[in-house]
């Protein structure tokens, strides 16, 4: 719940700050940015910090290798993401990128709801929901 939390507080923020900073943030593209920027930084270091660290790397399925360096090559994706974001020539693309990401990395939110492992912030069908949310700002942030 915490990463949405970040996403609309920080592109509210963002938003509402639109008409200080030369206008660049008074779209919602822009502040949408941030908004994921923030909340993938936030997302990512839960990748290297225990508790959560262990959680997710017993979300990996057991059918692929190195769990521990894939859930660390995921942590440093999503923070290249994160600052892609901020670079306005590269932040479509980062946006598009980290939208597969999430595509790619939800069949770990599956399998653990299903066996009932890893991090267990909500139930299946609100984090599907979440996750529906969370690609939905990578696509305005597209534009």
């Amino acid at each position: 719940m915490a990463p949405l939390i970040v996403l609309i507080v920080v592109t509210a923020v963002a938003r509402l700050a639109g008409p200080i900073r030369d206008g660049w943030l008074d779209s919602w593209p822009h502040a949408v940015r941030i908004g994921l920027a923030a909340m993938f930084a936030l997302t990512a270091s839960a990748h290297f910090f225990p508790p959560r660290r262990a959680a997710l790397i017993a979300m990996v399925p057991t059918a692929l290798p190195a769990a521990p360096a894939l859930v660390t090559a995921n942590g440093i994706l999503e923070i290249a993401g994160a600052v892609g974001l901020l670079i306005a020539p590269v932040a479509p693309a980062s946006a598009i990128f980290l939208a597969l990401l999430m595509v790619a990395m939800f069949p770990a939110n599956v399998r653990a709801a299903g066996a009932d492992l890893g991090i267990k912030s909500m139930p299946l069908p609100l984090r599907t929901l979440v996750q529906v949310l969370f690609i939905g700002a990578c696509v305005v942030a597209v534009f």
